[in-house]
Formats: C-alpha cells, sequence, structure tokens
C-alpha cells in the first residue's frame, strides 16, 4: 500500500520528499559539526509532513491546490536555500574560490569582475541589479501561466525540473561552496558598484534575505533561468519571447554585479544541461511505468 502511494505521487513531490530527508540524513551525520543540527532536522521533517498533508488534501478547494502546485513549492525551494547557511561551511569549510579564480584568469587573462568596470555606469547597474532579481520571478511567472492556461501535466512536469535544477545546485553548494568574487576579490575592484535609485535598496535586500550561503558554484541562477527559458520554448512561446531578454541580461549581470566568476556560469549551463537531459529522461520513464502500471 506504502508502495502504490509513493508511486501514485507526482514526481516533483517524490523529489521534494527525497531531497529533503537527503538533507535530514546529512545533517545527522555531520550533527557534531552543526551548531543547530536538531533545528534543522525539524524543519525539514515540517516541510516533509507539510508536503504530504498537501499531498491529501490538494483537490479539497481551487485554493488548497495552488497552494499545493505553487505557494509550498515556492516557499520549500526557498526555506531550503535559506537552511543551508548554516549546514554548507560546517560540514564543508574549504572553499574553492582560489581554484575559480584561477580558472576565469587562465581562460581570459585577467579578471571578468573587474574588466567589467569599462563598462559601469549607474544606469546599467540599476539594470542589471533587476535583471539578477528576476531569477526569483521567472519560475513562478512561468507556473502560474502554466496553472491559469489549465496545462496541468505541462505544469507537472516543469516543476519537477525545475525543483530537479534547484536541488541539483543545492547539492553542488555543498560540495563545492565559493563564496563569490564581490568577497574573494573585491580588493582590486577600482570603485564600488553603484546605481542610481535602484541598485542599492535591490542589493541591500538580497544580502538581507540571502545571507551568505556559499552559493557561487554553479551558478543557481544561470541554471535555473536557462531551464525556465527551455520550459518556456517548448511549451509557451509567447512567454519565452518575453523571457529571452531577460535571461540575457540575468546571466550578463550575475558577473556585471558580481556575484559570480565567469567559470560559475559555465557551471550553470552545464548544470541547466545536466539538469534537462536527466529530468526529462526520468520523467518520460516514469510516465511509461505509469502507463503499464494502469
Amino acid at each position: 500500500m506504502i508502495r502504490e502511494s509513493l508511486r501514485d505521487l507526482r514526481p516533483a513531490d517524490s523529489l521534494n520528499l527525497c531531497f529533503l530527508f537527503f538533507l535530514a540524513g546529512v545533517v545527522f551525520v555531520f550533527r557534531s559539526s552543526l551548531n543547530n543540527p536538531g533545528g534543522l532536522i525539524l524543519l525539514y521533517l515540517v516541510l516533509i509532513v507539510t508536503q504530504i498533508m498537501l499531498v491529501r488534501v490538494k483537490d479539497s478547494n481551487a485554493f488548497g491546490r495552488w497552494v499545493y502546485d505553487l505557494v509550498f513549492p515556492t516557499l520549500c525551494i526557498l526555506i531550503v536555500f535559506d537552511s543551508l547557511e548554516g549546514l554548507v561551511h560546517s560540514i564543508n569549510p574549504r572553499d574553492i574560490d582560489p581554484f575559480l579564480i584561477k580558472l576565469d584568469y587562465w581562460m581570459f587573462g585577467f579578471y571578468p569582475t573587474v574588466m567589467a568596470e569599462k563598462f559601469m555606469h549607474p544606469f546599467l547597474t540599476d539594470i542589471m541589479q533587476l535583471a539578477y532579481s528576476s531569477y526569483y520571478f521567472l519560475p513562478v511567472t512561468f507556473g502560474a501561466f502554466l496553472k491559469i492556461k489549465g496545462e496541468d501535466h505541462v505544469f507537472d512536469r516543469s516543476l519537477f525540473l525545475i525543483m530537479f535544477c534547484f536541488y541539483l545546485s543545492y547539492i553542488g553548494y555543498m560540495l563545492m561552496p565559493a563564496i563569490g568574487p564581490r568577497y574573494t576579490i573585491g580588493h582590486l575592484q577600482n570603485s564600488d558598484l553603484n546605481g542610481y535609485i535602484i541598485a542599492g535598496p535591490v542589493q541591500e535586500l538580497l544580502n538581507r534575505l540571502e545571507g551568505v550561503k556559499r552559493d557561487a558554484f554553479p551558478s543557481g541562477h544561470t541554471g535555473v533561468a536557462l531551464t525556465v527559458l527551455y520550459l518556456s520554448y517548448r511549451y509557451a512561446k509567447g512567454l519565452y519571447r518575453v523571457f529571452l531578454p531577460c535571461v540575457i541580461m540575468l546571466i550578463l549581470s550575475t558577473v556585471y554585479c558580481r556575484y559570480h566568476y565567469v567559470v560559475d556560469v559555465l557551471g550553470g549551463i552545464l548544470l541547466a544541461l545536466i539538469s534537462i537531459f536527466l529530468g526529462e529522461a526520468y520523467y518520460g520513464y516514469r510516465a511509461k511505468r505509469i502507463d503499464i502500471n494502469h
């Protein structure tokens, strides 16, 4: 019976539960190195229980369905990301920034974030900071668009691929922690990155919300944005035409705004390719299994 219940879960739910159990297991294994292992395990268990409850009540009304489909996955991704601040550096304290800096310099013969100062202008900085922040809205906008159109099967597939990309990036942060060029080579910059009226408040808000997560490599911003772009190209061409310039600007902004090394962006591109290839392969396999069993 339990096996049948698990099989009936949509892939995104199974992925979420597996990843939360995985994180709880990581916390348990490394509990002696963590400041609050009990709090983290409790957090993950609360999310697990909430996921299971939402699966049971999702069809009770339209509001519950929206919470199940869009609100909870969004909150879960954000909450799990926030929990990494107390996890990543405690289980893997060696940052790989020196290696990433050397790779950037080896590829270009200069430091890209420093070179970007040649193009720096307050208006451009405002635009780039907004583009960088659009990362938080692209998946939600795409998901809401599919929900409103009633494309439930496409929504479920897209949710799985996007969550898969997010969670792969989180594993990347744990395996290869990096703090980013803002902190490591900021002393090489000749001037601060100032905008007119937008960049400063947005930077401050992101710093408060994100904290210091060692989340530079791979660039989750790049990976998730490209995954959403791929999905919009397949299922919502009109939205794709809107997303395309946003994603291009977002990717450029990761380096311009000094959040990422160029090699992080390349890692993000690889992350998107892996997420799409493996995610689509698994989703297709899962769909065939369900058809066979039914």
